[in-house]
């Protein structure tokens, strides 16, 4: 079992951003063409992450391609994924999005968060804890 672990840890990106629902992104995958290789852009919204973060983790992203839904599910660890560019973080209230299929046009936007308090609201909180237990030793 060790040596299996050993393998997985040792195929795993480091270089995965930490992604959630309702965020527009843009995934630049691989794409072989003949004997050349190019880089192709996927732009939508997350609706889903499956299979936590690990080696068999996922995440489906969803755009409107004239006039038509498209989705690609991309593993994480994928070997044909370049990177993956975080471009702005929607408020949703669900893990998974898929009431988005059934809605077009206004119906299907969503209310924008600045970017910065999306991703860093953990860090604000460990700040203002460590602050308050500073306060609180030097009282």
């Amino acid at each position: 079992m060790d040596k299996f672990a050993l393998f997985n840890q040792k195929n795993l990106k480091k270089n995965i951003p930490e992604l959630k629902s309702g965020m527009k992104v843009r995934v630049s995958q691989k794409v072989k063409e003949g004997d050349k290789e190019r880089l192709q852009a996927f732009e939508g919204v997350v609706i889903a992450i499956k299979h936590g973060r690990g080696k068999p983790a996922t995440f489906t992203v969803r755009k409107i391609s004239s006039g038509i839904g498209v989705e690609r599910i991309f593993p994480f660890h994928a070997p044909t994924i370049d990177k993956i560019e975080v471009l702005s973080q929607a408020k949703v209230r669900r893990a998974k999005l898929y009431y988005l299929r059934g809605r077009v046009g206004k119906k299907a936007k969503m209310k924008q968060v600045e970017l910065a308090e999306a991703i860093a609201p953990t860090e604000k909180q460990e700040t203002s804890e460590a602050v308050s237990t500073e306060e609180a030793s030097a009282a």
